[in-house]
């Protein structure tokens, strides 16, 4: 792949602000994780280097600020049995609660300015369990380690030019992710989107076997492609609007739930590294969004989807993003937490 390193500033510029928005989880660090020296980060500092110049809007994620929430159900064929004993994959259905959300620190950016998608996730078993996740729609996630994260953020906010210059030199697999930033279509639907959780996980089975997998919520409504200039014109909050009227007026939306697993050698401590083609995938269920509710009022406003929440027989792999997002996200919840005033629920009028 032809390197980026003679695009003009204006480019580098759009393509690090979708990196700098990405999957709400992405900007993160391995404090959590053990990884890396807590005196070189801290959830404050890698915060403060996701903030735009005016200052976060209070009360809001960090990231991914713009969003709306949907309730509605996993539906598990069983398939997944073989691979986790989780019991959110034991056929049947399942409460779903999440959120759309486009990869901005703006929550009311207009729709077109948000190169990057996503779907944040909690399924809750029968037992009560638990699993959360946070998927985009990009198919493979822009740098390879948290640090580099944080070097991206900060290379990006330098007036020099040269300090952009800099960090593709040394992190050449940002290429690829400003290669599919520039050529990937746009879709004019959340629900026309592929979203896909980019870090591995290991899956435990019934007998004490394992696996790393990866997973991806493939939709059912076919993509029917549009210009970014098209999406500007059909107004600022287009794809709330679209999803929810799409859904009054067809009924719920679809995703199969598809899983890969990892096969020797393949690459699981780098979400920027797609797993080759062939590899074995298990369709182990559909998301069913049945019902759209604005965030301010809706059941996703409060849930921190922290992707180290989950059930017994998933656990984390040696991927360090999710500890890393983990970390980041605790603080970005008590942050907006503590701002709630600044972000009010609804008043509702008393009788």
């Amino acid at each position: 792949m032809k390197q980026s390193g003679n695009l003009p500033r204006s480019g580098f510029g759009s393509l690090v602000l979708i990196a700098a928005v990405l999957g709400g989880g992405a900007a993160a660090f391995a404090y959590t994780a053990g990884w890396l020296s807590p005196g070189r980060l801290t959830p404050e500092r890698m915060i403060a280097a996701l903030a735009p110049p005016g200052g976060a809007p209070l009360g809001h994620r960090r990231n991914h600020a713009k969003g709306i929430c949907f309730t509605g159900a996993f539906e598990a064929n069983g398939n997944g049995a073989e691979l986790s004993r989780a019991r959110i994959f034991e056929r049947g259905k399942y409460l779903a609660v999440g959120r759309f959300n486009l990869g901005t620190t703006d929550p009311n950016a207009v729709d077109a300015t948000a190169r990057v998608r996503g779907l944040g996730l909690q399924i809750t078993a029968a037992d009560g369990e638990e699993w959360r996740m946070a998927l985009i729609n990009p198919p493979f996630f822009a740098v390879s380690t948290p640090q580099a994260f944080h070097d991206l953020l900060i290379a990006s906010g330098q007036k020099d030019p040269e300090a952009m210059k800099a960090f593709i030199q040394s992190n050449p697999e940002f290429a690829a992710f400003a290669a599919w930033a520039k050529t990937a279509p746009w879709t004019e639907s959340y629900a026309q989107d592929a979203y896909h959780g980019l870090n591995s996980f290991i899956f435990t089975d019934a007998r004490g076997g394992e696996r790393t997998v990866r997973w991806s919520l493939l939709p059912a409504a076919p993509a029917v492609p549009i210009s970014q200039a098209e999406l500007e014109r059909r107004g600022p909050d287009f794809l709330e609007q679209e999803i929810t009227e799409r859904i009054r007026t067809d009924g719920p939306q679809r995703w199969t739930m598809v899983t890969t697993v990892a096969g020797p050698g393949d690459p699981t401590a780098d979400p920027s590294k797609a797993w080759p083609e062939g590899r074995r995938t298990v369709q182990v269920g559909t998301l069913v969004v049945q019902r759209i509710e604005q965030e301010r009022d809706g059941p996703c406003r409060d849930i921190n989807f922290d992707p180290t929440v989950l059930p017994k027989g998933i656990r984390v792999s040696d991927d360090p993003f999710p500890a890393a997002r983990s970390s980041v996200y605790r603080k970005s919840y008590d942050l907006r937490a503590a701002e709630a005033g600044s972000y009010p629920r609804t008043e509702v009028a008393k009788p």
